[in-house]
């Protein structure tokens, strides 16, 4: 395993058209969605507000200018930006139910903005294959996402070249002891809750690299941390299984978590204190700009 910085990398030359996008990000529309969707979802127990949080979803993105797909039986909501046939596909993806009784703001209302935010950019200036998907039931043993990728198999339309995967993203301290190290992590994380997480394995690693450098070249003074693994290490620490890339990395398809740490950091994980005004929409919004920008130069 291997800790690296975005402040360690060597900047490159800006690229005026991706700085003119990256600039259009808006914080009150992330804001907006986080809002829309702040309340108790899960699917079975809140089943009446899981149908009514995936109908808000797909009014929303019908508004972008998509025409959504609901694939498998929890209704995982897919959308491409210029067709299923514009693949390979690079996947921005995020669950969009909660834990019962939790609003869930930061799990998982925060990364469904991010995919959001981009689904509208990416619309707007004809970002060329890129897809959204938003899974159901991640917190029911991450089924929606293991029936998506299964489906991936037999739908050559929707090749994934690799998957980004957002799981809490909205949540950011700045005072020390604010972050802490997952148990039985062999390396120990910073102690402030200041900067967005990447994982990545075997696959992914030489993408967590470019989304470190781009950071430093987009993104300066937003701090960016990615956790490489190696040979498969992963398969022994269950806290780097927990999400929706899980699936990807067990089809062998290159994905990336990126997360705020979840408990590790915010103290209202799976709470009913996990509410919209808990987030930092300017950390969402420098997470949304890092997303936007890797699906400009891939």
């Amino acid at each position: 395993m291997l800790i690296v910085r975005s402040q360690k990398r060597r900047p490159k030359k800006t690229d005026a058209a991706i700085v003119e996008v990256l600039q259009q990000v808006s914080a009150e529309k992330l804001r907006e969605y986080v809002q829309m969707l702040a309340f108790p979802r899960h699917y079975e127990v809140e089943r009446q507000a899981n149908i009514r949080a995936r109908d808000r979803l797909l009014i929303l993105l019908h508004g972008f200018g998509y025409t959504p797909v609901l694939q498998g039986a929890y209704h995982n909501i897919v959308v491409t930006s210029n067709g299923a046939e514009t693949g390979p596909h690079l996947l921005l993806g995020a669950h969009y139910d909660s834990v019962p009784g939790s609003p869930g703001a930061d799990d998982n209302a925060s990364a469904v903005a991010v995919c959001l935010e981009c689904a509208r950019l990416a619309k707007e200036h004809d970002i060329d294959s890129t897809m959204i998907v938003l899974f159901n039931r991640e917190e029911d043993g991450l089924l929606g996402s293991r029936q998506f990728v299964a489906y991936l198999a037999s739908e050559p339309a929707w090749t994934v070249a690799e998957a980004h995967i957002f799981e809490m993203v909205g949540f950011c301290s700045h005072a020390a002891g604010s972050q802490r190290t997952p148990p039985g992590l062999p390396l120990a994380a910073p102690n402030v809750g200041d900067f967005l997480g990447l994982l990545a394995n075997r696959n992914s690693n030489a993408i967590a690299e470019n989304l470190l450098t781009l950071a430093a070249t987009y993104l300066p003074r937003f701090p960016v941390l990615a956790l490489k693994t190696y040979f498969g290490i992963e398969k022994r620490f269950g806290h780097l299984l927990r999400s929706d890339h899980t699936p990807f990395w067990e089809a062998g398809i290159a994905s990336i978590m990126w997360t705020d740490t979840a408990e590790f950091r915010n103290p209202h994980y799976h709470r009913a204190s996990d509410t919209p005004d808990t987030l930092d929409y300017e950390f969402l919004v420098q997470v949304t700009k890092l997303a936007l920008a890797r699906t400009m130069l891939r």
